[in-house]
Parts: C-alpha cells; structure tokens; sequence
C-alpha cells in the first residue's frame, strides 16, 4: 500500500469516528507510523493540528444537524463529544460566530469545514540537499520562552526572546559554543503533552561547558539527524517538502526531539521586528528514526 493510500485511510478512520473517541494510536496505525511523526506531518500538510481538524469537522456536522428540529441541542452537543451546553455553546460560538440556537433560527451563514483528503501532486522538481548524521547526546545553553504560533509571521513568543536579548548575553552565548552545531542555533522543542502547535523556542547554542544562571540547558539524547539545507526565510512550499515529498519515499519518521535551524539571518537584539531582505542558506536538523 502507497503512502498515499495510507494517510487517506487514516482520514477515513477519522471521519467514520467524529461520534465517538478518536483514537490517535489507531489513526497512526492506519497510516503505517508513529502518533508523533502522523501529528508533526498532518499539522505541516494541512495547516492547522490534528485535533483542531478534528474538532472543526465535528461542529461541522453539529450545524448540519441542528437544522433539524426534532433532535434536541444537548443530545447534538453528547453525540460530538461535550458534556455540557455551556461547553458546546463556547464551541459553536467560537466557530460559527453565533450559539447553536441562533444557528436554528437566524439567517446568517455558518462555516463547514469538509472532510479532508490527500491527493497526489507532481513535486520533486527541485531537488532536496539532505545529509544523514549520527550525534552523541549534547548540551543546549540559551534564552527560552513559550511559544503559541501565529497563521503568518514571526511568532510572538520568538521575537519577545530576541527583543529582550541584549549583546552582553548574545555574547555569553558565542562565548559557550564549543561543539557543533556551530553558531547561533533556533531551537524548536516540546515539554510533555503540548496543545496543539504550541512548542519551546531556545535562542542558543551547542555547548559541553556548565550552564550559566542567567541561561536555560536543554539536554539533547543521542539522535540519529536528518540535516536538510534550505533557505530562509521559511517558504510553505518547503514544509511540504520536506513532510509531503522526503519523508514518504525516505524509509525515515521524525522522533521525538528537539528540531535545530542553525544558520540564517542575523537576529536583530532588541528590534520589534525582524526585517529579513535576503535569503539566507540554513540547515534543518530534524530527529529521526528507520522504518523500512
């Protein structure tokens, strides 16, 4: 069975369990992968987490539904997994910008969100520069702060770390960097069980020396790497890919671990924005593990 098939079969599990729990070890299955890699690719090739696809296909049919009279709010609201009104109103509300018993009487539009599918597309006309590395555990030293993505731009989160950065700490860390990944490194990692997209960001760098007071460590267990080397600033068309193109036909899934940009633009310490007027050549170091 294709790759393809099996993220559709996946989708298809999904839609045939919206009444009920969805299990997420059962939909990695049907894709032939781990619950981590299957999350990681869908977010990046639909755009928004798992779970948040989930719940918008449930509200979908919960509007559907509610056209008809006869079946009670509280019944539609159990049937797509909530367990008061209160919390399907917030729901519904926060969808369709209007309470399910607005939705009944009122003319204004609703929003669906249709089943989704993967379907094939011609890629591979570029072609991706990639290595394989094996690295021992190591050291991560730098500024850290919580992350909630944004649909477009810098993410909030990072640019407060790089405004409230002075030079004296930027330096600090230069100074710390004694093992590769050389240089300054954007860190991506995960603290337990994250909601949706939300993850850690670390602005630092590779380093065996103690971690100073002032700085975050983030201890990084022996990997095996895939270093992709592309260019920033970030594209949509390279998420796919990297996640709808390289690791499909790479025998290869993405483990749990921190993700590393090294390279790039030069941060601008304490700016309000970052000004990006060339692209830059950047590497990617995503954790990974053989499957085939």
């Amino acid at each position: 069975m294709n790759t393809l098939n099996q993220l559709n079969n996946a989708l298809a599990f999904i839609e045939q369990n919206l009444e009920y729990e969805v299990d997420e070890n059962e939909i990695a299955r049907r894709a032939y992968c781990s619950v981590y890699h299957f999350k990681r690719m869908f977010s990046f090739l639909a755009g928004i987490p798992l779970q948040e696809y989930i719940r918008r296909r449930r509200l979908t049919l919960a509007a559907l539904e509610l056209q008809d009279r006869s079946l009670k709010v509280i019944d539609i609201a159990v049937k797509y997994g909530y367990q008061s009104p209160d919390a399907f109103t917030r729901a519904f509300q926060s969808m369709h910008g209007m309470t399910p018993s607005e939705a009944r009487v009122s003319s204004r539009s609703l929003k669906a969100y249709p089943p989704m599918t993967f379907r094939l597309s011609i890629g591979g006309r570029n072609p991706m520069k990639y290595r394989i590395e094996q690295k021992e555990a190591f050291q991560l030293i730098g500024v850290s702060n919580h992350v909630v993505p944004v649909p477009e731009g810098d993410h909030p989160g990072m640019l407060q770390v790089w405004r409230d950065t002075d030079q004296r700490t930027y330096d600090q860390m230069l100074a710390l960097n004694d093992v590769q990944p050389s240089g300054i490194l954007h860190v991506d990692y995960q603290v337990g069980e994250q909601v949706g997209n939300e993850f850690e960001y670390l602005f630092g760098v590779a380093s065996s020396q103690p971690c100073p007071p002032n700085l975050t460590s983030l201890k990084v267990p022996a990997h095996t790497w895939v270093v992709f080397e592309i260019q920033a600033p970030w594209e949509h068309g390279t998420w796919h890919s990297i996640y709808g193109e390289w690791f499909p036909t790479s025998g290869y899934e993405q483990a749990k671990g921190p993700t590393i940009q090294v390279g790039g633009a030069e941060v601008k310490l304490g700016a309000e924005k970052q000004v990006y007027t060339k692209c830059d050549e950047v590497e990617y170091w995503v954790p990974v593990v053989k499957v085939m």
